[in-house]
């Protein structure tokens, strides 16, 4: 079966680099001293009956984090990003991830181990089992688990090659996935080498002392102390039909209690139950020995990953192809050797080593990969070469400095999450999204609904929970909204229109097409406080208020700056008062924010210039919507404010004096955020959400001028304005304020899209 030939023979090196990826990352959970954590999974998390990216394994104190179906190493990656950025950050404040394969602290009682507490006997039932023929202390061994698979555009382009026409297409992928899991299994030692992290475990996780070995080593995971079956005889993978016959053979003669029982290193996959992969086909190999990088946040680097999928290559482009179980037992044999030596010393396969690693340079060359993969091979050889340079040999240098396995692993495990609350508003791998994008997107992967990012940089992903699926852009765009009420929250003079039919109190304003006409507009206004706007623009962009009178030259100015971002504006009657913005669901007031405009406060000794600066050293500040809040800049609307008050930005303020840089209130444009949903008055809300119900929306902003938000609105008195309604509003400045307690309202958006999670009743 010359597959590498028939690969480049038919130009197929770009379909044989395709494939599908997934990785499964278990880890224990911990408290501070290092004992592993006795409580429940976390219920904030998705119920794990539906969970499919969140679960746990063995134990209750042992999450389990699953990608779906991935392209690319790199989407796998973004994934696993994600998912331990949201597993993190659900963790009770007590609690940490223990990172290293080999189990933390074990209760001295091994009863005390908890077995995963879920509604499904069965699963109770099947790892009772485990605890009995293994004992508890061997299942705490977490580990990475690599999916991968070639795509059927490689198996149907070799299926039209000779000797592969010869066979069926499902024959021909059965062949490759075999060959890749025999190869896998005789030379898995490479990877124990590289990328073995497990030099010792912990005194509680051994019987007695006798178990224990005296020194450190390369993987004790992989070595004959980790967790293997027991089996009578090595299970053939010389073809699927006597994979499957041999697994079903042990399950029914009791050497299996069940079919998922068998923890081969490589396993066919495919199907729900074994004998369905005869019948239907491998579509993907697990490679379950990969050890825990403990210095990585998603249990393997980006690099680790890329390797692995260049290994999986390897082990199919490669002529050497024995079917035999000798073969197998024999690199069982090696791995097991392989983990047990000393993480100093040379292999004692090294001159193996160096023969595949150079067959993958020539792989790499032949299927003209670019420099990022050839740099990957020149570090493994010189790993080779070198033990020090290995995984191995630093983590067990640094348990050394560390003083102890439990100092080493709580150190990576606090400043892990430490790293991680730093920035609870941005979903790690998805940095380049919008904001509010990235917390939809954390919630439904945290509450277990399906998510698949369609367009990154539209922001559009798609959602999926009991095989309904809801599509959303920008973070609460959906299909429950109609266009019109989008269209017409844009255009602000239909906005008011519709409003002032409806008999809500709105500003008075005239709009302009023409520069000259609005210009001529200014002896009307002269004497009058004013508002001038683009007609159709959101985030505060093109605004100028005059509290006071403008003069000509000022008034001229702001027409030009709005004119620059829109052919329409508006002049409109200046209303006093503060602004809030209402965010309403469905006609519903979830949160309601006071916003700050864009402002400092003097100290007596910078200027206006130097406190600005100051102030964007603020870590929740950025730009670019990707932060709670936005710098604050220094363009034409700043100096315009500040010629109002008669400063520039070379002036000290005095102590405690505030400067406003803007008199637009939104956080867009470096205003301030302050939660003030529980103090303002209800009857507010209920008109916010009436507005929002007139306009035909299910999501929106509305922005009401309120001098007193503790007076009750009545139809004599109704003690507001309504500025503008907002399609598309922000949902980050709600959840992340300056002052006050944040509102999570995109759950409020999944509660919207998936009403039967009830996710607003936890």
């Amino acid at each position: 079966m010359d597959i590498k030939n028939n690969i480049l023979k038919n130009n197929l090196q770009h379909e044989f680099m395709k494939g599908t990826f997934g990785l499964e990352r278990e880890a224990l959970r911990v408290h501070e001293d290092g004992r592993i954590a006795l409580t429940d999974h976390p219920h904030i998390l998705g119920n794990r009956s539906y969970h499919e990216t969140i679960s746990t394994d063995f134990s209750e104190a042992q999450p389990e984090l699953i990608t779906p179906v991935c392209h690319s190493v790199d989407d796998m990656y973004k994934q696993m990003q994600a998912l331990e950025k949201v597993m993190m950050l659900s963790l009770p404040q007590d609690e940490y991830l223990w990172t290293y394969s080999m189990p933390a602290i074990l209760p001295e009682d091994e009863s005390l181990i908890p077995i995963v507490r879920v509604e499904d006997q069965s699963q109770i039932t099947y790892r009772e089992g485990l605890a009995e023929r293994y004992g508890k202390r061997k299942q705490m061994i977490s580990g990475m688990h690599f999916n991968f698979g070639f795509k059927k555009e490689l198996i149907e382009g070799l299926s039209s090659t000779d000797p592969f026409k010869d066979y069926g297409v499902q024959t021909i992928s059965n062949m490759i996935h075999m060959k890749l899991a025999r190869n896998f299994i005789r030379y898995r030692w490479l990877l124990t080498y590289l990328f073995g992290g497990v030099p010792t475990a912990h005194s509680s996780f051994y019987d007695k002392e006798s178990d224990s070995v005296d020194y450190h080593v390369r993987s004790m995971r992989s070595s004959p102390l980790g967790y293997h079956n027991a089996l009578p005889r090595q299970v053939s993978y010389a073809s699927i039909e006597d994979y499957v016959d041999d697994i079903l053979t042990m399950v029914a003669d009791g050497t299996l209690s069940q079919e998922r029982e068998f923890y081969g290193s490589a396993r066919p996959r495919g199907t729900e139950s074994i004998a369905g992969l005869a019948e239907k086909g491998v579509q993907y190999i697990e490679l379950r020995s990969l050890d825990n990088n403990p210095y990585s946040m998603t249990g393997l680097s980006r690099d680790q990953l890329h390797f692995t999928h260049l290994y999986c290559l390897l082990m199919v482009w490669m002529d050497e192809d024995d079917a035999s179980t000798e073969a197998l037992e024999l690199g069982t044999h090696m791995n097991e050797q392989s983990g047990l030596e000393r993480p100093q010393e040379e292999s004692e396969y090294k001159e193996e080593g160096l023969y595949l690693l150079k067959l993958m340079q020539d792989m790499v060359d032949e299927l003209n990969l670019d420099s990022y993969y050839k740099d990957l091979v020149t570090r493994a050889l010189d790993e080779m070469e070198d033990p020090a340079q290995t995984l191995a040999y630093r983590v067990s240098k640094s348990i050394e400095e560390a003083g102890s396995l439990v100092d080493f692993g709580m150190d990576i495990a606090q400043n892990f999450k430490q790293e991680y609350l730093k920035t609870p508003y941005i979903l790690d791998g998805y940095e380049k999204m919008e904001m509010s994008t990235q917390m939809l997107m954390f919630d439904a992967l945290q509450k277990g609904i399906n998510l698949e990012v369609l367009d990154e940089s539209d922001q559009f992903v798609r959602l999926e929970h009991n095989g309904r699926e809801e599509y959303v852009q920008k973070g609460n765009k959906t299909a429950k909204d109609n266009y019109v009420s989008q269209l017409m929250m844009a255009n602000k003079t239909v906005t008011k229109i519709v409003l002032d039919e409806h008999d809500f109190i709105v500003p008075k304003d005239e709009s302009f097409t023409s520069l000259e006409d609005a210009k001529a507009f200014y002896p009307v206004i002269a004497e009058k406080s004013i508002v001038v706007k683009p007609k159709t623009t959101n985030y505060g962009i093109g605004i100028t208020v005059f509290a006071e009178p403008a003069s000509q030259e000022d008034y001229i100015e702001a027409l030009t700056i709005a004119f620059s971002e829109d052919d329409s504006i508006l002049i409109e009657e200046y209303i006093a008062g503060t602004e809030y913005r209402f965010f309403v669901v469905d006609g519903k007031t979830r949160a309601v924010l006071l916003r700050e405009p864009a402002h400092v406060v003097g100290d007596g000794k910078h200027s206006i210039q130097e406190l600005v600066s100051q102030k964007n050293d603020d870590p929740l500040r950025g730009e670019g919507h990707r932060s709670p809040l936005e710098k604050i800049q220094i363009g034409p609307s700043e100096l315009l404010t500040l010629k109002e008050q008669k400063l520039t930005v070379e002036d000290v303020p005095a102590e405690n004096q505030t400067v406003y840089l803007r008199t637009t209130s939104n956080i867009s444009t470096g205003g301030d955020s302050i939660d003030f949903t529980e103090q303002m008055d209800a009857s507010y809300k209920n008109i916010a959400g009436q507005i929002s119900d007139a306009l035909g929306a299910k999501v929106s902003g509305i922005d009401l001028i309120i001098p007193d938000y503790k007076h009750v609105s009545q139809a004599d008195e109704p003690g507001y304005y309504c500025l503008e309604a907002n399609f598309n509003p922000a949902m980050h400045m709600h959840m992340y304020v300056a002052d006050g307690e944040g509102q999570r309202v995109t759950l409020d958006i999944l509660n919207l899209l998936f009403p039967e999670l009830k996710l607003l009743e936890e």
